[in-house]
């Protein structure tokens, strides 16, 4: 987590693929917050908010690549902005859950794939953002934890259970407890990361960008189904409230599958 005293620009940026052969229908999303490392600030939970309600409404998105702007993914949250709300509880929970919580559960509830390219600083927020991805490629460089005991307040209590479901009770205690940061191997082994890229940061990204590009080619509809059953399984909702997991038995898509598997040739989903 980091301060400067440069003027910031803090936004999150949403671009289409450029149109190279095969990344149609990759979303990129990218944390910037110019001179601190991509800390997030409120105004940036709220965009992250309304970035991935678009994203789920869309018609043609298939996979997303989400990223920080230059050497890192994100350094925690924007403690400059701090003093203005966190000291009355009011204010503080509607930050965590109006602001924070709003932004993270809109990524929990996508359905359309999400890729996260972890470069440099990935702490608290970052750690949490990530946590919300369903494959995460990270350079070798790449740093994690949670050292908001540092600074002398706890992890909120749905942002706690998130972070602790994606990277283990074990390593967020450390994180919470210790103030302890991990390498990407370590991150790696623990069974956060799905892949360690240990070339150059170009390397590492489209390593990122060729997964979300893999994942776009294959059946749109399958993979929104696939994350709403994953959602469900971890739901305490009553199993009959779940989605029918066999209504997609007679779409277009699952016909195209099975059909050009026999056929042997490349499905056009």
């Amino acid at each position: 987590m980091q301060a400067a005293s440069v003027p910031a620009r803090a936004e999150v940026v949403v671009a289409r693929a450029p149109g190279a052969a095969g990344e149609a229908g990759v979303v990129q999303v990218t944390l910037r917050h110019t001179g601190r490392l991509n800390a997030m600030s409120r105004a940036m939970w709220q965009q992250l908010r309304a970035v991935f309600k678009d994203i789920q409404r869309s018609h043609d998105a298939r996979c997303v690549l989400i990223e920080g702007d230059g050497t890192a993914f994100c350094a925690g949250g924007d403690i400059s902005e701090y003093p203005a709300f966190r000291f009355d509880a009011a204010a503080l929970r509607e930050f965590h859950e109006g602001d924070v919580w709003g932004g993270l559960s809109a990524m929990l509830d996508c359905d359309v794939p999400i890729v996260a390219h972890i470069a440099g600083a990935c702490m608290g927020a970052g750690v949490e953002i990530a946590s919300c991805c369903d494959v995460r490629v990270a350079h070798a460089g790449a740093r994690f934890g949670a050292p908001i005991a540092r600074l002398g307040f706890p992890m909120a209590p749905r942002e706690a259970q998130l972070v602790a479901g994606a990277v283990g009770e074990v390593t967020a205690r450390q994180m919470l407890l210790e103030a302890a940061t991990f390498s990407a191997d370590e991150m790696f082994t623990r069974g956060f990361l799905s892949r360690v890229v240990a070339g150059s940061a170009e390397e590492a990204r489209a390593e990122a960008l060729a997964r979300a590009c893999r994942i776009a080619a294959l059946a749109p509809g399958a993979a929104r189904l696939n994350k709403q059953t994953l959602r469900a399984l971890k739901s305490v909702l009553p199993a009959e409230n779940a989605p029918d997991p066999y209504a997609y038995a007679d779409s277009a898509e699952h016909r195209e599958g099975i059909t050009a598997f026999l056929q042997k040739r490349p499905p056009a989903f």
